[in-house]
């Protein structure tokens, strides 16, 4: 029998996304939001037809040679345009989700399958139609499919109220509990790729929350229950003896969706052994595997060295944010806050090509960026050439934006995003006036909706030391970085907030790792940062190849704003003195290689500040230099 849905969260996040804000975003933000939409979301499904054909087409003769992860596709795309058009509205984009879901839901069967496999292997091992990867034997990560399938469709009908959605969703949760909960000779852990196939834990629990029905939390349970099973990733007991994430069994960056679902089993239940879990396993992952680009992971699993030059996947960045969101709505830290800004103005717009129309496989510190139709083209199939993980996926690291932009709490709002455009809660509509992140002026211009009081909590990024607030004019006392500057008032049309934030450079500094930077006096890698951005240096810009970069004095540097009069113009471009005199020009990561060069972004600068270690309170690693 179906029970009634849950009204309010047994446990109160510490944040809630605003899920009726309403956003007009300009800047580069609302540029790329536009593009992406047009150039890819829109047309993506007529391009890669096999996005949906793929469930048609399952039980046919031949059976279709598929990649195991084929079933993910058509919801990783739904949950990134599903956040997308929240963040934009676009009419267009609405009418084209409403008839993606109709024709996915079609495609599920009676018994609430809604994978590509053919019914004798759907939900088991050794289908002979999937393709072998890394070696292993042939696992279809199934239930990884109807767990991306279970997000979009959840994201869908919370956004649009369509029912069709909620009841096709619990149509796969029924499909999971009949097979699989309290049967001892069929465990969801027995269809393998673990860290991969128990992710529907976070969805089931996510729909508990929705309905109420209570084989959803108990199934949810029992894939905890068999996190501990060999060789699984035991991300629970693990994480609650202190170990890092990437000294679990399963590192890779698939594991970070069944670890969010102990966040909401949390969030469900109250169980404090899940929260502990969670929040440990994220600050290590803060710690060990999130380069200076925000970008996650090394070669797609962690491995403790957040310098660690393997592949930086456009999957693993874009679970390590949707990871941080899950963070920040436990913990209403704006240090996480500050990871998610990061990530999405370098790796995340990084990742996606300035115009929209394609991502990386691989967005690294140093390197080239190449499409991932070419660096993971053996995904691609007949009816589906444009597709492969990282293409359904990348586009998230923007619709994130709309869970974290703007957020609730206990009496009030909290303002995360800083850009220019407005952002309407039923509280107020708060316009920023604003060209951050190019300079750290932001105005706010404060207009209510209602004459009761509330309050505005503004983020204070942990980079900025040196940040004035100033409330209709007043300075405001007791702003502290790394954390979040709260003004509690009946707010009244016209008030305005001013935020100066500290934009002088700073530095993560490596140790000497040639021989060449050990011989030279003083002298190391080093990421300068301007704001939340980081500087790379491309050759686009200049002259000389990377090999050639000169010295820079990190005594003695400033950055002089300059523009690109050719067609191919950066985001944002500085000019700065080497310590030979001679000129050299930096560029926002987000905009480096876009024409094909090789970028770099650990510069090697003479009196730099020393290494600093990793702290909660300084998780950049960073520190100003004299100037």
């Amino acid at each position: 029998m179906n029970r009634q849905p849950i009204r309010r969260d047994p446990i109160t996040p510490v944040l809630g996304t605003c899920t009726d804000a309403e956003f007009t975003l300009g800047g580069e933000i609302g540029r790329r939001l536009e593009d992406v939409t047009r150039q890819w979301i829109l047309p993506a499904p007529y391009a890669n037809p096999g996005m949906l054909e793929m469930f048609r087409q399952r039980d046919r003769k031949p059976s279709h040679d598929m990649v195991p992860w084929a079933g993910e596709f058509a919801g990783k795309y739904l949950t990134h345009a599903v956040q997308i058009w929240r963040l934009t509205r676009d009419a267009a984009l609405g009418r084209h989700l409403h008839w993606f879901v109709g024709e996915l839901i079609a495609l599920q069967t009676e018994d609430g399958y809604l994978g590509p496999w053919p019914k004798a292997w759907r939900l088991r091992k050794g289908a002979p139609n999937c393709q072998r990867w890394n070696n292993d034997p042939s696992e279809p990560w199934d239930a990884w499919g109807h767990y991306h399938a279970m997000v979009g469709l959840l994201l869908w009908h919370e956004e649009a109220g369509d029912q069709r959605a909620l009841v096709c969703t619990r149509r796969i949760a029924d499909l999971l509990t009949r097979r699989f909960l309290d049967n001892p000779k069929e465990r969801l852990h027995d269809t393998g790729a673990h860290e991969m196939n128990q992710a529907p834990v976070h969805a089931l629990a996510w729909l508990y929350r929705l309905t109420g029905e209570r084989r959803y939390l108990r199934m949810a349970e029992q894939i905890v229950g068999e996190f501990a099973l060999p060789p699984a990733g035991d991300y629970l007991n693990a994480a609650l003896a202190g170990k890092a994430f990437w000294d679990t069994p399963k590192p890779r960056w698939e594991s970070l969706h069944p670890i969010m679902g102990l966040s909401e089993l949390y969030r469900a239940t109250g169980r404090e052994d899940c929260r502990a879990a969670f929040e440990h396993l994220w600050w290590s992952m803060l710690e060990g595997d999130r380069h200076n680009n925000g970008g996650f992971s090394s070669g797609e699993k962690a491995t403790g060295n957040p310098c660690d030059d393997g592949a930086i996947e456009t999957c693993c960045t874009v679970a390590w944010m949707a990871m941080s969101v899950e963070m920040l709505r436990l913990t209403g830290l704006s240090i996480v806050a500050d990871e998610l800004e990061l990530s999405m103005l370098n790796s995340g717009l990084g990742l996606l090509s300035p115009s929209g129309r394609w991502v990386t496989y691989n967005t690294p510190m140093a390197g080239e960026r190449q499409a991932s139709a070419h660096t993971i083209v053996f995904q691609s199939r007949a009816g589906t050439p444009e597709l492969n993980c990282c293409s359904v996926n990348g586009p998230r690291a923007l619709g994130l934006l709309c869970e974290w932009a703007v957020m609730r709490r206990a009496g009030g709002l909290v303002l995360n995003y800083y850009g220019p455009g407005t952002i309407k809660t039923p509280e107020a509509v708060l316009t920023q006036t604003t060209s951050y992140p190019r300079d750290g002026r932001v105005d706010i211009a404060v207009t209510p909706r209602s004459k009761k009081p509330f309050a505005l909590a503004v983020r204070v990024p942990y980079w900025s030391e040196n940040t004035r607030i100033r409330f209709n004019g007043k300075l405001v006392k007791g702003v502290k970085a790394g954390s979040y500057c709260e003004i509690d008032r009946r707010w009244n049309s016209g008030d305005m907030l001013r935020i100066d934030l500290d934009f002088r450079p700073h530095y993560w500094t490596r140790e000497a790792t040639t021989p060449a930077q050990t011989a030279a006096s003083n002298v190391n890698p080093a990421s300068i940062y301007r704001g939340p951005l980081l500087l790379a240096y491309d050759p686009h810009h200049q002259a000389s190849d990377p090999a050639e970069l000169p010295v820079l004095d990190g005594a003695a540097l400033k950055l002089r704003r300059v523009s690109d009069r050719r067609w191919l113009k950066p985001w944002l471009l500085f000019e700065t003195a080497a310590a030979d005199g001679s000129k050299v020009r930096l560029c926002d990561f987000a905009s480096a290689g876009a024409a094909g060069t090789a970028y770099e972004t650990w510069l090697p600068v003479k009196s730099a500040p020393r290494p600093a270690p990793f702290t909660r309170a300084n998780p950049l690693r960073s520190q100003r230099g004299k100037t």
